[in-house]
């Protein structure tokens, strides 16, 4: 029996527990009297049903972890396991490849010794998923049979079904900020060793990156200047691509809130919306292909010097438009969220409709608009993609926007595919990167909280 049969075991276990748990409850209730019960009867199934469920999970859950280990044991003292080779590496091979033929992953081995230990691992493995179903399932019985033993009008089932929602839910967000502690705490750890090997003041101010130099043993002193990197990232997500999300993203918002027909804006919002859904590589191949060579000519037609096919220019305008749905649905809510009090009062005194949104509805809006846009700027630096199919991955430090740059993120997935040794700087410094990334989106959160909370108190 298979752990999916398992699972789907227990959990129709726990559904007629859940029916028999509830059943009984309302047996109970009908005859409890003018007292009546302290929970409802759904309440009692919940708790029936969870005492039948958890436990049965859990051992579950450790079992499919600790079997494994026993079926390997278990082979291993098998007459069959005594001439496997001595070293650890051969031998993890042919009983990798024994266990993939016994689970029908794979049809046959490489190696002829891995072929005598097929029948020894499936009998190993048909034994462990038996005992651990059988031990599941009583697990099962038990929790369910004590739970539904205590079913009784004055049992606070109510209080303990809560109680256990709401250490989930504790626990769901004790995990988020366990995980956050944890990214933080391995960007640390590594930067920390980066640094040990290259002066951060080098690699903060440094103009030079060239990482596979010091790969090749050329020394490391002046080849992890990350600026151009860092403008790079302003250049491409920062400016360009925001000098296009914003006024159109911004535009966009006021058309379908202000100006649009209630028709108009049923279609038209959610087209808009669809630009956020497209895969990012597609965006990519629309930039490399299409946009980048049709700037390239134009720059090659005015005379403009140093145009690449690759450029900061194709990916910005690109990411720009990928990003305009973040702008514009921010804004939307926020100017749908102003007080229709605000327009009236603006109207009443004389504004016309482009004063009234130029004086209030922006002003009061700007809380949403502000944390569309940061939103906005969040997304396009962490974008790869187009990037990569547009920019190009040379460091350059330039402001010619028809030349060719690339971006943190860009650069950290570079140094990070393939065969890597974590004891160099080459590698190390994609996490040095995502620090900086890391401090760097943090600041705009706090940014984004301050002008938020200004604004708030001026306008409700």
């Amino acid at each position: 029996m298979n752990a999916a049969s398992v699972w789907l075991l227990i959990i129709g276990l726990a559904a007629i527990a859940w029916l028999s748990a509830r059943a009984r409850a309302t047996l109970l209730e009908k005859t409890a009297g003018r007292l009546g019960t302290h929970s409802r009867p759904h309440y009692h199934g919940w708790y029936v049903g969870l005492w039948t469920i958890l436990p049965a999970a859990l051992f579950l859950i450790v079992w499919q972890n600790v079997s494994p280990a026993l079926v390997t044991n278990t082979v291993l003292a098998a007459p069959e396991a005594q001439n496997l080779p001595a070293d650890n590496f051969s031998r993890s091979t042919v009983l990798s490849e024994a266990r993939n033929i016994a689970k029908g992953n794979q049809q046959s081995g490489f190696n002829t010794q891995s072929q005598a230990l097929v029948e020894p691992y499936r009998n190993a493995i048909f034994k462990y998923e038996i005992i651990g179903a059988i031990l599941t399932i009583i697990l099962a019985f038990a929790g369910g049979a004590y739970a539904f033993t205590r079913i009784r009008p004055d049992l606070k089932a109510r209080t303990k079904v809560e109680r256990l929602i709401m250490g989930a839910l504790l626990l769901a967000s004790l995990l988020a900020i366990v995980t956050t502690v944890g990214i933080v705490a391995s960007l640390l750890f590594e930067s920390a060793r980066f640094f040990s090997m290259v002066n951060p003041i080098d690699f903060l101010f440094g103009t030079k990156w060239s990482p596979q130099s010091a790969a090749l043993g050329y020394g490391s002193e002046h080849a992890f200047g990350a600026v151009p990197l860092f403008w790079g990232t302003i250049f491409i997500g920062a400016i360009i691509a925001m000098i296009v999300a914003i006024p159109l993203g911004l535009m966009c918002a006021i058309y379908l809130t202000q100006y649009a027909r209630p028709r108009v804006r049923t279609w038209m919002k959610p087209i808009l919306e669809v630009l956020a859904g497209v895969p990012t590589v597609v965006y990519g191949y629309f930039a490399a292909l299409t946009v980048a060579p049709a700037l390239r000519d134009f720059a090659v037609n005015v005379g403009i010097g140093g145009a690449s096919s690759e450029s900061a220019l194709a990916a910005g305008l690109v990411m720009g438009v990928m990003i305009i749905p973040f702008v514009s649905s921010m804004a939307d809510d926020s100017i749908n969220s102003v007080p229709q009090a605000m327009r009236d009062g603006s109207l009443a005194m004389g504004a016309t409709k482009s004063e009234t949104i130029k004086k209030v509805l922006i002003p009061a809006a700007l809380p949403g608009v502000v944390g569309g846009v940061l939103l906005a700027v969040s997304r396009a630096i962490g974008e790869t993609m187009i990037v990569v199919m547009a920019a190009g991955l040379a460091a350059n430090l330039t402001v010619n926007p028809f030349a060719s740059v690339t971006t943190v993120t860009t650069q950290i997935v570079q140094l990070l595919t393939g065969d890597q040794e974590f004891d160099s700087p080459k590698t190390l410094a994609a996490f040095a990167l995502g620090l900086v990334l890391f401090i760097v989106t943090l600041l705009l959160n706090i940014v984004a909280l301050r002008v938020v909370k200004k604004y708030r108190e001026a306008y409700e």
